[in-house]
Order: structure tokens, then sequence, then C-alpha cells
């Protein structure tokens, strides 16, 4: 790993750190230590990043801002990217909107009702990135990643650069064909349309106080923790079985909304882990309904 830190920082890739506690990077503020964790400057240096990883046979991960991502407390053997600021371009062209895989994807539907552009209102209050939204076909109220995106950059593991049509992504519920890929995202265009600026900003408007009503944005979580059943809502299944505000160590089903953990002091992922597996048992019980994490679990125990 030090001959590879050592080729990393001679190409003058970007950042590079060693033993980096992923716990920095998370939102549930939780998460071991990566072995290396990079932050490459633009996508050349992605690039040039990829291929000495590649070459030295090292496993990786990519990492955004850390959203909807649970590290284990044994952090993670291996190298880690994560996109940095050359990462956050944007552009307007028309009812097109190209931009980098390390853009907020909240800011990015804000932009987009400044331009007057309709079709990025779910995703106001999606945290993370444009990279990881593609990756997981993110959505909410109705609408997805799938119904607006045209193409998506993506870095393959040997240090090409290609770009894939929406087709090429194979969009499912929650779901692309990069879950099973060695690639990165990064950039992507989406096809918006014209809309009135108040209307898209009105709508945006109720989502946001929606979420300030329902959800614990003010704590360290990462998002809804189970996928929705089909024709139910996890957090009313948990709800129900009388799981609101139960805690394992330092996290705690969230007594705002039953389908977000929340940290409370200190958590470890084995808590969460722990938590997680209590609720899928007890609404498995009561229900007969399998809860299937949304949340990515990686890392060591």
């Amino acid at each position: 790993m030090q001959k590879l830190m050592g080729e990393l920082i001679e190409a003058n890739v970007g950042a590079v750190l060693m033993n980096e506690p992923l716990a920095n990077h998370t939102t549930w503020k939780i998460g071991g230590p990566a072995d290396l964790l990079i932050e490459p400057t633009d996508r050349e240096a992605l690039a040039r990043s990829m291929k000495l990883v590649y070459k030295h046979g090292v496993p990786w991960r990519v990492l955004g801002r850390g959203s909807n991502l649970l590290v284990r407390d044994g952090g993670i053997r291996g190298a880690v990217f994560k996109l940095a600021d050359g990462f956050e371009h944007l552009t307007f062209n028309g009812e097109e909107v190209e931009v980098g895989a390390g853009y907020s994807f909240i800011r990015l539907a804000v932009m987009a009702g400044k331009e007057g552009l309709t079709g990025l209102e779910f995703a106001g209050g999606i945290p993370g990135t444009v990279g990881g939204a593609v990756y997981m076909n993110a959505g909410a109220h109705g609408s997805d990643v799938s119904r607006i995106l045209q193409v998506a950059d993506v870095l393959l593991e040997n240090g090409e650069q290609v770009r894939w049509t929406k087709e090429e992504l194979g969009f499912g519920y929650r779901k692309s064909t990069l879950q099973t890929q060695q690639a990165i995202v990064t950039g992507a265009v989406f096809r918006l349309a014209h809309g009135d600026r108040k209307t898209i900003a009105g709508q945006m408007a109720s989502y946001k106080d929606r979420r300030r009503q329902t959800q614990p944005l003010s704590m360290p979580c990462a998002g809804s923790v189970f996928r929705n059943p089909p024709g139910d809502h996890a957090g009313r299944l948990i709800e129900s079985a009388g799981l609101k505000g139960m805690t394992v160590g330092g996290a705690q089903i969230s007594e705002k909304h039953a389908n977000f953990i929340v940290n409370i002091g200190n958590a470890k992922a084995q808590d969460v882990l722990d938590l997680m597996q209590q609720a899928k048992t007890i609404v498995a019980e009561r229900t007969g309904i399998e809860l299937v994490p949304e949340v990515l679990v990686i890392g060591e125990a």
C-alpha cells in the first residue's frame, strides 16, 4: 500500500490519505478507516489513480457525500475514491443539464428550478451526489433518476472513460447495472422540460416543509434505511410494530420517522446493524413482510 501511495503522490492525482476514518466522510458519522482514501482533482486524475490501483491489484470503492451508506466498524481494505471539487461542474443547455458526479443532488434541483426547468423537483430532499443518485436510481414523490437521465459518463476499472445510455444503465427500483459493474460515474446529462418558476419553487418548498416536519434532519442519519415494500411504507410498518425510539448503543430508531435510524451519540455500525435486524425480525413476525435495506452496507466487521 505504501508503494501505491507513493506512486499516486508522484502522479499528482490529489489528496491521498492512509488509514482515514470514514466516520469523517459519512452522514451517519459512522465508519472505520479506509486503508487509502484518494480524492482525485478531476476526471483525468481519477483515471490516472484508477490505472495505478488496478495495476497494483488493490480492491476499491467510491464514495460521494457518504449518505445512504453504512461503513462497518472495521473499515475498508484497499482504496476508497472520494470525488472532490473537480466533479462539481454544472452547465445548462436549453432543456439539457450536464453535471459532474460530485455535485449535490439537492443543489442541482434548486439550480434547475431557478432556470425554470421542471423534472428534478423530486430530488430536492435526496441527500448525496449526482453520481450516487445515478448509481442507485434515487427517487421520491413518484419519480426517479431513470425518468430524466439521458446518459452517464463512466470510468471503467481499466481507466477507460465511456458514456452509457439510460438503456445501458438498466434502471430498476433503486438499482442500476452500475451496482454490478466495476465502474465510477463521473458525470451525467439530464433532459428536463421548461416550466413555471413559481410553480416549481412552490412544489419544492412544499416537499421541503414536509421533510422538516417528518424527518430527523438535524441528527446524523443516512436517509431511509429500508425500501418501501409494494403497496406499503417501511416507516409505517416499523411504527406500527411499536419500534419508534428503540435504541441499541448509540443508534436509535427515530422518534420522528420510523424508517430513519439516527446516531444519538458515538454510535457504532454494529449498533445500527443490530437495530436494523431487530426491526426486520419484528416486522416480519407481525406482518410476514420482509424489509429490504435501502442503505448500502460495506466494509469489515
